[in-house]
């Protein structure tokens, strides 16, 4: 499916996780590739911390563009 999620400045997004997602299943959702998922966590390690699966359904996330 096709990325979903608010486009926050900069080209970022906001998504909200879904029960069963993980970061490796959204970063192929977003990139197409599950390898770049500690993008994702590095952008939000402040919400998830030292444990990158630490995801709760309905937690916010920023996705942030790949350069």
């Amino acid at each position: 499916p096709a990325p979903v999620g608010r486009r926050l400045p900069g080209g970022s997004r906001e998504y909200t996780v879904a029960s069963g997602d993980n970061l490796s299943r959204i970063a192929q959702r977003f990139y197409g590739d599950a390898t770049l998922w500690s993008r994702i966590w590095d952008a939000n390690r402040k919400v998830l911390g030292d444990d990158p699966g630490n995801l709760k359904v309905g937690q916010s996330l920023v996705i942030p563009q790949l350069k």
